[in-house]
């Protein structure tokens, strides 16, 4: 029998999910089976509406090789594994004639541990573990969940939870998993052979296809101990989110909490001298975060040196301790150890970090009203460790409908690790860039709107001009807005603002969950959803609900976020423009992200307002623009509200 071709595959594909074939879709797909057969590297924009999930699954299954699937999103996740995968293996299988495996693996906190779910939850305060069932009030909002995470135990198949409904909050969840430092080990535990994230870890290294998450894929790349099965395909979905989880995983914090938690934890299992000196440094660090003020430390200051230097050296001495002291009266000492230990190693970890002071690492003092002060670390650049982790051994696919920014993918491979497309050379990476378009009608579906006579937004202060014209363009839409805020200050000076001045109800971001927001959102025409940064991105409401898409200012980043102006004036010293490196692809990135929020099927029109001069004036304006999609672009507020009035009234007519 012969060998069934790509356009035939993806045909039964498509047919089996129930899709329409489109141009975009095959010269991707076309582009990824290239890519994995010659070893090499793609990164490729697919606009919405591609069907970008088919145009990567078909080629990767039709190869044979394991592939694992990296996605940013829990719902992207969900989408391959309840719904793409198993509709295409079934499609495959007669014309491959063999049916690829596929499996969801995730870092070990996401699944219930059977351990603590018995054992109990090793205490802070008191000796070894207490009943977190008893503990909590039966009638109160944590013991509730408490009881209802107990019943889910006895159903579930996966122990996923993510696939507990309603949801749980963190504080529930943590009574019942455990993080990878804290796991004792299927051979040590009781419950090692039921256990749910060993049996996500097999059924992973026998599937074909593995699911995973960005987080996982970095854990993956920076502990050095392998999580994730060997791959010879690696597929990174949402990519453009990639950078920041990764940077993310690497980050160190410590706060006096955390360090008072872990003294706490260790106490009943070393001798006392031990204790005693990781007590004394845990106070010295508190004293010194008292007075931390929030910003960048080019060079860490004495005072916190000292307590840094203090808080490693003990910690390392209970580390030692850990190991031989045993004592009698801890109930299932291994797994009070275990999280002692867990706890007192990430303290060690950090501590030795910030003050081995790589010129690699940014550190930073950071205030949260509720946490109080932390101490932060993050590398300065992650792109070294993902080219040398990531595009060693292996076809690595990048795909995302926002990687192409001012017209090329340089920028988004630069901060993956990869030199400019088509350099040649021995250690550097080959890779190609490919833009497969969109199957929507930009032109024709969308306008760019900028209010170009508005006066530039400054650092501080009310935007009355902008708050006029907002006011304005949603009464001319008849509501249907999404607006996107470049802090949530804003996004609720807005709200409040037009609230007093509009009859139209205005929903914000906080007042109630996403996912109900979202639903109420898509459900009444006449609704306003006001928002900040999970807005930009997580937000998918095709049709008449989401005609208006507003922008109050473009999204640089702070001028004060120490990490960002760190790797900006990094770029700068190395003889680059920072701004346009990092604060201006920052802000395209976010840019194209929430543009693309309006135009989500081939019927839908609008428009999306950008209430910021510096689009239309600045140089850098034509950069960003060019991140954009490729919408009618104008400047007149009067054609501008003469079309949205004009939309809001077919929209309406439709509605009858």
């Amino acid at each position: 029998m012969t060998k069934p071709s790509l356009p035939e595959l993806l045909h039964a594909a498509v047919t089996a999910v129930g899709g329409t074939e489109r141009p975009g879709q095959a010269a991707m797909a076309d582009a990824v089976a290239t890519a994995v057969d010659d070893r090499s590297h793609l990164l490729v924009q697919a606009g919405t509406g591609t069907g970008k999930s088919l145009g990567y699954l078909v080629p990767a299954l039709a190869h044979g090789e394991r592939v694992v699937v990296a996605t940013a999103t829990l719902a992207l996740q969900r989408q391959l594994v309840e719904r793409d995968l198993p509709r295409t293996v079934d499609a495959l299988h007669p014309l491959l004639r063999r049916r690829p495996q596929f499996a969801m693996l995730k870092g070990r906190s996401n699944y219930l541990c059977l351990h603590r779910l018995h054992e109990g939850v090793p205490q802070d305060e008191e000796e070894g573990l207490f009943d977190q069932f008893e503990a909590a009030a039966p009638s109160s909002k944590l013991g509730q969940d408490l009881l209802r995470m107990r019943d889910w135990s006895d159903e579930t198949e996966t122990g996923d939870r993510d696939d507990l409904t309603p949801g749980v909050s963190d504080r529930a969840w943590a009574q019942i998993s455990v993080s990878s430092r804290e796991c004792l080990g299927a051979t040590k535990c009781a419950y090692g052979a039921e256990c749910f994230a060993e049996q996500a870890r097999e059924r992973a290294k026998l599937a074909d296809v593995v699911v995973t998450n960005h987080a996982l894929l970095a854990i993956d790349a920076i502990e050095g101990a392998p999580v994730l099965p060997q791959h010879e395909v690696l597929i990174v979905d949402e990519a453009h989110e990639l950078v920041s989880r990764v940077t993310g995983v690497a980050t160190g914090e410590l706060t006096p909490g955390q360090v008072g938690r872990a003294v706490r934890r260790a106490a009943k299992l070393v001798n006392e001298k031990a204790a005693d000196a990781l007590q004394s440094a845990s106070e010295g660090f508190e004293r010194v975060m008292e007075l931390a003020p929030p910003g960048r430390l080019e060079e860490v200051p004495e005072d916190l040196g000292y307590a840094l230097m203090a808080l490693r050296d003990a910690a390392r001495t209970v580390i030692s301790a850990l190991g031989s002291t045993r004592d009698k009266s801890v109930q299932d000492e291994d797994a009070v150890r275990k999280q002692a230990l867990a706890s007192v190693e990430t303290i060690h970890g950090v501590a030795e970090r910030i003050t081995q002071g790589s010129e690699y690492d940014v550190v930073w003092y950071e205030r949260h009203d509720r946490f109080g002060a932390s101490v932060r670390v993050a590398p300065l650049s992650v792109s070294g460790l993902l080219r040398e982790k990531l595009f060693a051994d292996r076809s690595v696919v990048l795909t995302s409908a926002t990687l192409k920014l001012g017209g090329d993918f340089n920028g988004v491979g630069a901060s993956l690790g990869l030199a400019p497309e088509g350099t040649a050379g021995d250690d550097i990476p080959q890779w190609k860039g490919l833009d497969v378009g969109s199957p929507f009608d930009y032109p024709k579906q969308g306008i760019l709107y900028v209010a170009r006579h508005l006066a530039t937004p400054g650092r501080e202060g009310s935007r009355t001009d902008m708050l006029d014209e907002l006011a304005e363009l949603v009464e001319a839409a008849g509501g249907r807005t999404l607006g996107l805020f470049s802090s949530m200050r804003a996004a609720q000076a807005a709200a409040e603002e037009l609230r007093g001045r509009l009859d139209r109800p205005i929903l914000l971001q906080g007042e109630e969950t996403l996912g109900e927001l979202i639903k109420n959102f898509a459900a009444s025409p006449e609704t306003c959803l006001f928002g900040t940064l999970s807005l930009w991105q997580g937000v998918d409401v095709p049709g008449a609900s989401c005609q208006l898409v507003v922008m109050d200012r473009i999204p640089f980043p702070r001028p004060d976020d120490p990490l960002m102006s760190a790797r900006q004036k990094a770029v700068e010293e190395a003889g680059g423009n920072g701004f346009m490196a990092v604060a201006a692809t920052h802000a395209a990135l976010l840019m194209a992200q929430g543009a693309g929020r309006l135009v989500r099927a081939t019927g839908d029109k609008g428009v999306v307002a950008v209430l910021d001069p510096r689009l239309a004036n600045a140089r850098y304006g034509s950069y960003l623009r060019a991140s954009l999609p490729d919408f009618w672009y104008t400047t007149d507020r009067n054609q501008t509200r003469r079309s949205l009035a004009a939309i809001d009234a077919a929209a309406k007519a439709e509605e009858k």
